[in-house]
């Protein structure tokens, strides 16, 4: 599996449901890799299925390979990886791991 800068999504609206989904709003999400690395490449699968299970589209996924561009860790403050970052919607919220959880906090 090849890891891009951007991760090909679709950004289609849909309706809110009741099931933890985004409610229509468009999410930002920017995970955080080290190479193609087995926890990389874990964190990647779990991230697409949590999202196509609860987004429906409603996202833009970047995948930042620090270990090609290390200065973007900066701006997100990242110590750890892999490290999925939610800009969008506000608050910021960022789940350190392999990215198992669905916690209904990070998609409200």
């Amino acid at each position: 599996m090849s890891m891009a800068a951007k991760a090909n999504t679709t950004t289609k609206k849909a309706k809110a449901n009741g099931n933890g989904k985004a409610n229509g709003r468009l999410m930002e999400l920017r995970l955080y890799v080290a190479g193609q690395t087995p926890k990389s490449l874990a964190a990647l699968a779990n991230l697409k299925k949590i999202c196509s299970e609860h987004l429906e589209g409603q996202y833009k996924l970047y995948v930042i390979d620090l270990m090609k561009t290390p200065q973007l860790a900066q701006n997100d403050q990242i110590l750890a990886i892999p490290t999925l970052v939610r800009k969008l919607p506000q608050p910021i919220r960022k789940i350190i791991g392999i990215c198992r959880t669905k916690t209904k906090y990070w998609w409200a």
